[in-house]
């Protein structure tokens, strides 16, 4: 095995959770070349490894113009992570185009699931494991050394606990993209606002569609700026890199911070933390959610409440939020890059 071409073309949340896993294989692996294809956009996810390159490919294409640029790549090893019908008749494709090559070798990720039914109302009977063991799990099958970063245990790993002065730039970041994992406007304002009261510098993170209600909090509060649509990607990260905590919905934001090593605070409504989509290397108990006897509605947030009111958002408040950051400062949970 010389060159190995990972596929995960979307979520950006879920290629940015895979960026851990693959960034330590490469590291444990330095005499093997890897190839990325995921959305152009996240390519600074994966900076930083001699032996880690990035195709960018959007996956709103025809899966014949995506087979072609995968099999351009020139890789002996395909490490499929996406596993969804565009990219399996790729995979297909190049399966066929290698056919004859004994040493040409595909392995895709094992989703697990049966009926949606199953997969949302009996996950606490058989919990699901972490999608980044997943991940991990499908290198592993490749016949890949093993990375670092904890990558073998059945817990997430732990961010590292800081032990210096406390740094209070703390990140938020409201939106998602469903309304079911997007907590009430009025709360995280109510929360911005605290934060602001109380001497912490704020940066708001969203999209240039967000950037109108940000900016607006950024006017209002002392202390507060809005990153909304401002920035490169690239740019955007290295601010998020220099956050001392997280605070995030079950959004890409997460996974971003998570990436770089940020510790986050997480709200949770239709989702669930321990769906297998929480944050690689996330401490579980930074998590904040109402463990309603309905939740998970929804596999991704998308499905409309059955009560109309999205009571699992309604019953996290800004002081709890607020009650966990502080708790986070006091103990030097935060990060100190």
């Amino acid at each position: 095995m010389k060159h190995v071409l990972v596929i995960r073309l979307s979520a950006l949340g879920d290629v940015a959770l895979m960026a851990p896993v693959v960034k330590a294989y490469a590291v444990a692996n330095p005499g093997v070349r890897f190839t990325v294809a995921g959305p152009p956009m996240l390519q600074p996810l994966f900076a930083g490894e001699p032996n880690v390159d990035f195709l960018g490919l959007k996956k709103k294409q025809s899966f014949v113009r995506i087979y072609k640029a995968l099999d351009a790549v020139g890789a002996d090893t395909v490490v499929d992570l996406h596993k969804v019908n565009r990219v399996g008749f790729a995979v297909v494709l190049l399966r066929l185009r290698h056919l004859l090559d004994l040493h040409y070798r595909i392995f895709a990720l094992r989703k697990g699931r049966v009926s949606r039914w199953l997969y949302l109302h009996h996950w606490r009977r058989a919990p699901r494991r972490p999608q980044w063991q997943r991940y991990d799990d499908v290198f592993r099958r490749a016949g890949l050394k093993r990375g670092g970063l904890a990558l073998g245990n059945d817990t997430d790993r732990t961010l590292p606990t800081a032990h210096t002065p406390l740094p209070t730039k703390i990140g938020v970041a409201p939106f998602a993209q469903h309304a079911g994992k997007i907590w009430p406007e009025e709360r995280t304002e109510a929360l911005v606002r605290m934060l602001s009261e109380r001497g912490h510098e704020v940066v708001l993170f969203g999209s240039k569609d967000e950037a109108p209600v940000l900016e607006r909090w950024a006017r209002h509060y002392r202390g507060v700026n809005s990153m909304a649509g401002r920035l490169p990607f690239a740019e955007e990260l290295e601010v998020i890199r220099g956050l001392s905590l997280m605070v995030s919905m079950d959004s890409a934001n997460m996974h971003f911070a998570s990436a770089v090593g940020v510790p986050v605070v997480s709200i949770w409504g239709a989702t669930h933390p321990d769906f297998g989509f929480y944050g690689f290397g996330q401490d579980r108990a930074n998590a904040l959610c109402a463990d309603l006897p309905c939740q998970p509605c929804s596999a991704y947030g998308s499905k409309p409440c059955r009560y109309g009111d999205r009571r699992c958002m309604a019953a996290i408040t800004p002081e709890m939020v607020l009650g966990k950051i502080e708790a986070m400062l006091k103990n030097n949970i935060v990060n100190t890059q």
